[in-house]
């Protein structure tokens, strides 16, 4: 089952409202990057960790 994660979940400074979806492993991967990268997060392995507790499965869009 694919995975979601989605910033409006997160507090943010800056009201991010990014979503990314796909198989776990890319969503963890995806997400520490762009927490790095936009939010000016460090990229460790805690991070992705607390990514990877945060995550969702994705809704089927015709349930």
């Amino acid at each position: 089952m694919r995975k979601v994660v989605d910033c409006r979940d997160m507090p943010s400074e800056t009201n991010c409202t990014l979503t990314i979806t796909g198989e776990e492993d890319e969503v963890v991967r995806a997400a520490s990057e762009h927490a790095a990268s936009v939010h000016g997060h460090e990229n460790t392995a805690e991070l992705r960790t607390q990514i990877r507790s945060n995550l969702k499965d994705e809704m089927p869009q015709h349930a």
